[in-house]
């Protein structure tokens, strides 16, 4: 009982943790069970003058009485990337693996939403992803946004 006790506060530190670097900007109102989706601003660490837009669904407190599952958000999630000022690119991993820009926890130990940033360097494109990521199954949902680079 207490290992599992530690285990929940732990990952409840962690959510708070890895929310510190988006800043909610919105939230809608979808149904009477207190649901919600989210929206957050994210400004890239490495990448100067970018801000992706995340939006996800969370769960009320109604909802998860009626349902259980109590800690865990759908993985469902979308992404919008602009050039929000003058572009500075910093020390960016540059392979087509990419970085993580942004995770956020959506369950208290398995499931998260991550953003990860792919410098297409050919096309001299930012590429941003939002998709789930689940320590046992893989997801296949996801979102995409782009930033172009050059100069008209």
């Amino acid at each position: 009982m207490r290992t599992k006790l530690s285990a929940a506060l732990f990952g409840l530190v962690c959510a708070m943790g890895a929310a510190g670097q988006a800043e909610e900007v919105g939230k809608v109102d979808v149904d009477w069970l207190g649901n919600d989706i989210i929206i957050e601003a994210i400004a890239d660490p490495d990448v100067k003058g970018v801000t992706c837009h995340v939006s996800y669904f969370e769960r009320g407190l109604i909802d998860r009485l009626q349902k259980g599952n109590w800690f865990e958000d759908p993985s469902n999630s979308s992404i919008s990337c602009r050039q929000t000022g003058p572009i500075e690119i910093g020390d960016i991993d540059r392979s087509t693996e990419g970085e993580s820009v942004f995770s956020e926890r959506r369950s208290i130990i398995l499931k998260s939403l991550s953003v990860k940033r792919i410098f297409d360097e050919a096309n001299q494109t930012l590429v941003y992803v939002s998709h789930a990521r689940d320590v046992q199954n893989g997801s296949a949902k996801m979102a995409i946004s782009t930033i172009p680079l050059y100069q008209p």
